[in-house]
């Protein structure tokens, strides 16, 4: 198991992807990095000598933000943003696509599971009010306890 900047890299994939798996760094920049520390992309973490992990970790270290501190930079944006009360704050305030997305029939990452709001059949109604009638007795008889 090697560690290359806080995160553990599985010892049997290829390193191209193994380097995707840091925060910041995606297909176009691992195999840029792998180019100029002069590793193959087909090679396997395993195989990996220790000298070409430290050229890689320089590589990253010099060109690149990753990990920590592009989290950091990403929350300061979105912090600003919302400080400074523009849309795209305020989009991200109440959990919503921030850039333009549709929210009526999708969105369903950024807002959550569906809530009903509205009329319920009445079979739906019954039910519901059924299972708060036993949460309500359950809860009494172990408060009783």
């Amino acid at each position: 198991m090697v560690r290359l900047l806080g995160v553990i890299l599985p010892d049997n994939a290829r390193i191209v992807y193994a380097l995707t798996l840091l925060y910041g760094v995606g297909w176009t920049n691992a195999k840029a990095i792998l180019k100029q520390a002069g590793v193959e992309d087909k090679t396997r973490v395993n195989k990996v000598t220790e000298e070409q992990f430290k050229k890689i970790t320089a590589i990253i270290d010099k060109g690149y933000t990753v990990e920590g501190d592009l989290r950091e930079e990403v929350s300061g944006n979105v912090k600003r943003l919302k400080e400074i009360g523009s849309y795209r704050g305020t989009r991200h305030l109440r959990g919503l696509p921030a850039k333009g997305q549709r929210t009526k029939s999708n969105a369903r990452t950024k807002k959550g599971k569906r809530k009903t709001v509205g009329a319920l059949k009445k079979e739906a109604w019954a039910k519901l009010e059924q299972t708060k009638t036993q949460t309500a007795v359950t809860a009494a008889t172990a408060a009783k306890s």
